[in-house]
């Protein structure tokens, strides 16, 4: 339907005809969503209160599902009632975009109720984000918007509207006009299953290899989905695996149309060449000469290097353009059959169907197979997606490591426990614990709808509980920056509880977000670690409870956060003493003097660290030594340090009471200050090789001899 030639200059200026585009093929197929689009036929087919509105929260594909049904009306797939319908959907900010005096808006508003009562109920208005409709165009003269200019036409059945609103937004808008809301007839839309998402996926499919022109995986269909549940929270399927394809896809349609970076490199090194060459034609000297007579060699070699492959690259380019646009021919070929099956021409369709089809879908598949042969197995062109794209866009979207995703993650998990020991020294018991709790929530055994891990580590300053934190943020994420460290000191008061989750409503700050859950909303794949948890107040710990139990945690503006993906720890010096006696009994028995049942309770793993033995803080001294031998080393200093230094140290600054962190101060004061005097005395020189000892009774290093 042509809106000019019908006289509908309104619908034209401030209206999109669905039916047209479907014929147009400017519109992506519907996949699935059988019921509610038999729902919404059904409410339009009633006597009254036939405008249905779809509600649903953002992305769960409401707008698709009207598409939807204009694609049924199109190729007739509907009861005779409403076969000769026409949809459009109304831009309301065109409507009121321009109207700049009183009256301007209210006429172009009647002039399009004039021409949707012209066509004898054959046009139905559909309005997204109908909310909208509410205030606008109510001015300081007239008390009279939208949705009051609609009451009446929709109660007489004038007019037939289809809307579409999140769940919030008509409630806060719709549902408070009791009038309005009655002449709708609510279609709830409701997420879809992972397997309803794949198929809705799986029929795009086609669409998004004609418009990037690459073959898509269903292996990256079925990843999209799985990883887009899994680590995007605060979205929806369809939307965000649908997006996360087109991204993907996109990339890869970014690289095809862009030199391979093999080709570029050669490329560049031509350039760099072609100038030095430049710079020493005018020298004379043999030495430039020779010099020259070998870029000569060089360019010769790179050039014919950069001809071969950028043959074999305009020739896969070819090739996948050609295939490019077979695919596009298939996607328009489908369309124009299902067309005239509906309008009755089955001679035309079948022509089509039974020998156009047959032809392009033989002349895609040889190309396929021309493009993965053993002729082309040097491809510089990747023109497939796979799952490895996706768990790469994926990767960028949410800061996880992307080897996190691909690498052979059971023998990473496997060996976790080792790697923690080679870092944490005394403490195997703990360390073997967090281990097996670690790899229990990967391999999905653990409860998926808790995090991952939740720890209470116990012991006294300086045995390794930050550490071991710190270290297993290091193998889990490959970086420090997922640990996210709150010291529990500065929540003792009971109004601190808003510092984490947010101000309460009607309290300064409240616009403010939590730290707690703002750092998990931005980062959801990291470690917790709560320091000092016994000197938090008791209402703190109550949010902990709702963490620990169901993984979520509500902030002060009723956002559900999800901690199911964050591993918790927990440290405490409570039974201190009693640790350092090796008596575990009273440690347990102090421990639940301070920290209630139901808080134990919910712990995965209460982990105790031992008082450290000479010989482990002897182990942990030549660690810290080490580390200062690669410090240096990364300055060109080729410095030693002689074992007894290690003795030294565990004589004058080791304690049971302080643990191993004297040590670090040790080392800053006894070593590093001398050292630095003596590199800038030039008694230490770059790149020469030095021994130092350690002089007790002087208190001071020396170079050996």
């Amino acid at each position: 339907m042509e809106f000019k030639d019908k006289g509908l200059n309104s619908l034209a200026d401030f209206g999109r005809n669905l039916n047209q585009e479907i014929l147009d093929n400017k519109i992506d197929p519907v996949i699935g969503r059988d019921d509610e689009i038999r729902r919404t036929i059904e409410i339009l087919s009633r006597k009254t209160k036939n405008n249905p509105v779809l509600i649903g929260e953002p992305g769960v594909g409401k707008t698709a599902i009207i598409e939807g049904l204009a694609y049924r009306i199109v190729h007739k797939d509907v009861p005779s009632n409403l076969l000769n319908k026409t949809i459009i959907e109304l831009s309301l900010s065109s409507l009121i975009a321009g109207a700049s005096y009183q009256g301007q808006f209210e006429e172009r508003l009647k002039n399009i109720i004039n021409e949707v009562k012209k066509s004898n109920g054959d046009i139905i208005l559909f309005i997204d984000e109908i909310h909208q409709i509410v205030g606008l165009g109510k001015n300081s003269g007239s008390n009279m918007d939208v949705a009051n200019i609609l009451k009446p036409l929709m109660a007489r059945g004038e007019i037939k509207i289809i809307g579409a609103t999140t769940l919030n937004e008509y409630r806060l808008y719709i549902e408070k006009d009791q009038a309005l809301e009655r002449r709708f007839t609510k279609v709830l839309v409701n997420k879809p299953t992972e397997q309803e998402a794949l198929t809705i996926m799986r029929g795009l499919k086609p669409r998004w290899e004609a418009f990037h022109g690459i073959k898509i995986h269903d292996s990256a269909l079925i990843a999209a989905v799985k990883l887009s549940e899994r680590y995007i929270n605060d979205r929806n399927l369809p939307d965000k695996a649908i997006d996360l394809i087109d991204e993907a896809a996109a990339k890869i349609k970014t690289q095809i149309n862009s030199a391979p970076l093999e080709l570029d490199e050669i490329k560049r090194e031509l350039q760099h060449l072609q100038t030095e060459k430049a710079a020493l034609d005018s020298e004379k000297d043999e030495k430039s000469q020779k010099r020259l007579a070998s870029i000569k060699d060089q360019i010769e070699q790179k050039q014919k290097q950069f001809d071969e492959l950028n043959n074999i690259y305009l020739a896969e380019k070819k090739q996948i353009d050609q295939l490019t646009n077979i695919r596009q021919k298939i996607e328009q070929t489908t369309h124009e059959i299902e067309f005239l099956q509906s309008e009755g021409k089955y001679e035309k369709a079948s022509k089509l169907l039974y020998s156009d089809l047959p032809a392009l879908n033989k002349q895609k598949e040889e190309l396929e197979i021309k493009l993965n042969s053993e002729q082309s197995k040097h491809k510089l062109i990747v023109d497939s997606l796979s799952e490895n794209e996706v768990a790469d866009v994926i990767s960028r979207a949410t800061g996880i490591p992307l080897n996190n995703l691909l690498k052979d993650e059971k023998n990473k998990l496997l060996h976790i426990k080792d790697r923690l020991l080679e870092k944490i020294i005394g403490q195997d018991e703990a360390v073997e614990l967090i281990a097996n709790a670690v790899i229990r929530g990967r391999a999905g055994i653990s409860n998926p709808a808790q995090p991952i891990g939740s720890f209470l580590f116990l012991g006294s300053t300086g045995v390794g509980k930050t550490e071991l934190a710190k270290q297993l943020a290091i193998e889990l994420f490959d970086s420090q920056k997922a640990l996210i460290k709150f010291d529990m000191s500065e929540y003792m008061e009971k109004h601190s509880v808003s510092k984490l989750i947010g101000a309460p409503p009607g309290y300064i700050g409240y616009e403010n977000a939590g730290l707690l859950t703002e750092s998990v909303k931005r980062r959801p794949y990291c470690i917790l670690l709560f320091d000092e948890i016994e000197k938090a107040h008791p209402d703190v710990l109550n949010l902990l409870l709702q963490i620990l139990d169901d993984g979520v945690l509500k902030d002060s503006q009723n956002n559900e956060i999800n901690f199911k993906n964050t591993i918790i720890i927990m440290t405490s010096n409570v039974g201190a003493k009693a640790l350092l006696e090796n008596d575990k009994i009273k440690a347990f028995e102090a421990l639940h003097k301070t920290f209630r049942p139901e808080m134990l309770n919910r712990i995965n793993e209460i982990i105790f660290f031992n008082k450290l033995p000479e010989e482990v803080v002897k182990s942990i001294a030549k660690k810290l030594l080490k580390e200062l031998e690669v410090r240096l080393s990364t300055q060109d200093y080729e410095i030693s340090f002689d074992d007894s230094i290690a003795n030294s140290m565990v004589e004058q600054a080791y304690s049971d009471t302080f643990g191993a962190r004297p040590l670090k101060r040790w080392i800053t004061r006894n070593i590093e200050n001398q050292l630095a005097v003596m590199i800038l005395e030039e008694k230490v020189l770059k790149n020469h090789p030095y021994k130092i000892k350690y002089n007790n009774k002087k208190d001071q290093i020396e170079l050996a001899k």
